[in-house]
């Protein structure tokens, strides 16, 4: 499942300035000629063929993401009435899937995020899959290594190990933290626990009963909306459900984790990281310039050095 229905309104300004709109940023070029999307589809494919794809979308954005489809296979996206978070999301797409194949097991991957190292991220993957089929039970979410004590992030507390991949091992999750405040993310970094990368690998059974179990009434009405053909009305009503902060938090028992080795993930969360990432990277995509220029000469963050990310 890749996810690329969020509004990105946290990057409007910069998206502006790069494409001419104010286009989400998983639409928008912001590493390299492409989309986020696009290249979160390119970095998938050695994994998953193209009838293995699952794209969810919101109806809103079909003028930034049409072009970006148009060598995939339309039956596999799905356009959302309204944005509605994440869970809503993982949800509607999970029913498409397990209608197929009930015993699939499946991957959520968000399509905003930048990584340094696909061939890393690829083997993670691989491992968690691996991991997914020997433990049915249970969620895998892939930590990324922690460099600050962010609290823009979840941190996943990690407890005894169960097994050993070609990743690496395979530990419990003790509890998941999701946008802890600043004095907790620093205990957090020095007890070693891992950023939420998102991504996550399990049964489409076991996704299915975590959902059920925790946000039923949002599962009904999903459900009743797919067999009626009602997306527009249910999403009408429908309260957003966020997967992290609704689902995770409460599930940890349900919850495996393994280390991401060396992908060089990170979140694109905000024009400051966006710029971090760039420099860290040596990447000096064309429009920096314009955009670093347009806002000191605007006075917008002309005092505001950007934060390390490395450090407590």
């Amino acid at each position: 499942m890749l996810l690329a229905g969020g509004d990105g309104t946290r990057l409007r300004d910069l998206t502006l300035q790069i494409a001419g709109d104010p286009r989400p940023k998983q639409f928008c070029p912001i590493v390299g000629g492409k989309s986020l999307f696009s290249q979160t589809r390119a970095r998938l494919a050695p994994l998953f063929p193209n009838d293995r794809q699952l794209f969810v979308l919101s109806r809103a954005h079909e003028k930034y993401y049409s072009e970006d489809l148009t060598n995939a296979d339309h039956a596999n996206a799905i356009s959302q009435p309204l944005n509605r978070g994440t869970g809503v999301a993982i949800a509607l797409a999970l029913l498409h899937v397990l209608e197929r194949d009930p015993h699939a097991v499946v991957g959520l991957f968000p399509c905003d995020h930048y990584y340094a190292n696909d061939d890393a991220f690829r083997a993670t993957v691989r491992s968690a899959a691996a991991c997914a089929n020997e433990h049915p039970e249970s969620l895998i979410l892939v930590g990324a290594e922690p460099e600050c004590p962010e609290i823009e992030y979840g941190w996943i507390e990690r407890g005894p190990v169960v097994s050993q991949s070609p990743a690496g091992p395979l530990s419990r999750v003790t509890r998941f933290w999701e946008k802890p405040a600043l004095h907790q993310a620093r205990t957090l970094l020095r007890q070693g626990c891992l950023w939420n990368t998102f991504v996550t690998v399990g049964l489409g059974a076991t996704l299915l009963d975590l959902l059920c179990t925790q946000v039923p009434e949002a599962m009904l009405s999903i459900k009743r909306a797919v067999s009626d053909s009602a997306l527009d009305a249910a999403y009408s009503c429908l309260p957003p459900v966020d997967f992290s902060k609704d689902i995770l938090v409460h599930q940890s028992k349900k919850l495996l984790v393994l280390r991401d080795g060396g992908s060089g993930w990170a979140d694109l969360g905000s024009p400051a990281r966006v710029l971090q990432i760039l420099t860290r990277h040596r990447i000096q995509p064309e429009w920096v310039g314009r955009y670093t220029s347009v806002h000191i000469s605007s006075g917008k963050n002309a005092k505001r050095p950007l934060r390390p990310m490395s450090g407590a």
